[in-house]
């Protein structure tokens, strides 16, 4: 099996001469056996200590003597007048102990007299504060697109010259969107996904995709803090938002193919801002859907947790959930529930401000085919770095639908419960409905079908029309509110219908 060059930076600060190494990965077997194939070629003193065995050097089967505990082991690592190379696994429990802290801080600070130097490998692992500032921090890097390819090539190549006369079918669509669904995955799981794509039936085909996307899913984890749609609707699910549709469509093409390729920075985001029930939540579900990606939802409110540095730990969690499952849309809905516009962030003891420091360097940053749509019904509570121009791609303003959008979202809401719209009077339910939110519109609609069928009939035009004035839109009961918010986005925002105008 050929081993790819992701680790290749970690044998640069080993030779370094750098004491205290915590390695952050889940492939701990991949891992240990690029280290001890290393070790053979380098001539390093290579020793590995696990709570069920206690420390013992990799070249031998014998265990040291009394290191059945990380204490033990620090203690003869300590003790012991031999250079060498440490790996040191599960020790996540047992740094709580504060022997074992004074050890590692004994052992870095005598690493002139005596170089060793000792691999912490763990997932997902917070030091303590005293030990933190002494340790480099290494994650192995993921494959590259390039390396993809090889790892998939050589799976294939293996597969078919195992049986004379084999083939391997497959568009080239296709294998370029398992290509892209297999990034953010490990090699070791790439090999294994290319290869039971390949030997099911020797085509690759769209379950194979799909396969790939249930296996990112899984992987997502149980701790509720990311909801996984692989299907979302499509803009034709949407009525108006032309502006938006057409500047997604713009940038779908750089998106989805090589942006190293085309010379352009991907998308990075959007802030939808607007009236509630204005479409801004059906607008994010439909960016993935016309992308033909997967779509992630964060439940703002689960981030927060009960501990001290819990919540912070959430947000990083699920950035790097999301940028494990790229392409896709991470779609944070009321982002304004989850951060605070207080400066101080005296409400929450500065929580919500470090979250919201956290996903803004994550903008600027971060690498991964990842876009964010964020939505918002109330800018007041906003804070000015999230709304400050390069934060996000673009800031739109979703106002209520005019008469002609309204006619299309009745169109839509009736075809999509098997009703043509030709047996209704559009035009006049679309009159009587101004100043509705489309989430209001078909509420209406709902509502008129059950009375039609505790009548056992079909509903229709008169059924609507009494819905329609029975119901109390919120831009009459919150007007002064909606007023205000329209008045903020004039020329603040780029207005995500064409020909609107904002009063």
């Amino acid at each position: 099996m050929k081993t790819f060059n992701q680790l290749d930076e970690l044998k640069i600060l080993i030779e370094s001469r750098i004491p205290l190494i915590q390695i952050e990965t889940n492939e701990e077997v991949r891992l240990l056996r690029f280290l001890k194939e290393t070790a053979v070629e380098k001539k390093w003193d290579l020793y590995e200590w696990a709570i069920t065995l206690g420390l013992k050097k990799t070249s031998e089967k014998a265990v040291i003597g009394k290191t059945g505990s990380l204490k033990e082991a620090l203690q003869f690592i300590k003790d012991n007048p031999k250079s060498g190379i440490f790996i040191l696994l599960d020790y996540q429990l047992h740094l709580t102990d504060l022997i074992s802290q004074r050890l590692i801080k004994e052992i870095a600070q005598t690493y002139i007299q005596k170089p060793l130097t000792l691999l912490f490998i763990g997932s997902n692992f917070e030091l303590p504060d005293d030990l933190n500032k002494l340790f480099i921090k290494f994650k192995p890097s993921l494959p590259s697109a390039s390396q993809i390819r090889d790892i998939f090539a050589e799976e294939a190549h293996q597969w078919i010259n195992a049986v004379p006369g084999r083939k391997l079918v497959g568009k080239i669509d296709v294998m370029e969107m398992l290509f892209q669904q297999f990034k953010g995955i490990t090699e070791e799981d790439i090999r294994k996904l290319a290869l039971n794509s390949i030997s099911d039936d020797g085509k690759i085909n769209l379950e194979d995709v799909q396969h790939v996307l249930d296996f990112k899913r899984q992987r997502l984890g149980k701790n509720g803090l990311l909801e996984f749609y692989t299907e979302s609707p499509n803009f034709s699910d949407l009525g108006g938002l032309d502006v938006l549709k057409a500047w997604l469509d713009l940038r779908r093409v750089t998106f989805a193919g090589d942006d190293k390729a085309l010379g352009v920075d991907p998308p990075k985001g959007i802030l939808l801002l607007g009236v509630q029930g204005s479409g801004k939540s059906l607008a994010a579900k439909c960016v993935a859907g016309s992308w033909k990606v997967p779509l992630l939802r964060l439940d703002f409110g689960a981030l927060y947790a009960k501990y001290l540095g819990d919540s912070e730990h959430n947000i990083r969690d699920v950035l790097i959930q999301a940028e494990a499952m790229a392409p896709c849309v991470l779609w944070i809905d009321e982002i304004e529930k989850g951060i605070t516009s207080d400066g101080s962030g005296s409400t929450d003891g500065g929580v919500s401000r470090r979250l919201l420091a956290t996903i803004l360097t994550w903008m600027a940053e971060h690498k991964a085919k990842v876009f964010l749509v964020a939505t918002a019904n109330d800018v007041s509570q906003l804070p000015p770095e999230l709304l400050r121009k390069g934060r996000m791609d673009e800031i739109f303003f979703v106002d209520l639908p005019d008469h002609e959008i309204r006619c299309d979202i009745l169109r839509i809401h009736l075809n999509k419960r098997k009703l043509n719209p030709i047996n209704f009077e559009i035009e006049k339910i679309a009159e009587i409905c101004e100043g509705f939110s489309g989430a209001e519109i078909e509420q209406a609609l709902v509502a008129a079908i059950y009375v039609a069928l505790s009548e056992q009939r079909t509903v229709n035009t008169q059924d609507l029309l009494n819905e329609m004035k029975l119901t109390k839109p919120l831009s009459i009961l919150m007007s002064e509110k909606i007023s205000g918010l329209r008045k903020w986005a004039l020329g603040r925002t780029v207005l995500a219908t064409s020909e609107k105008v904002i009063a």
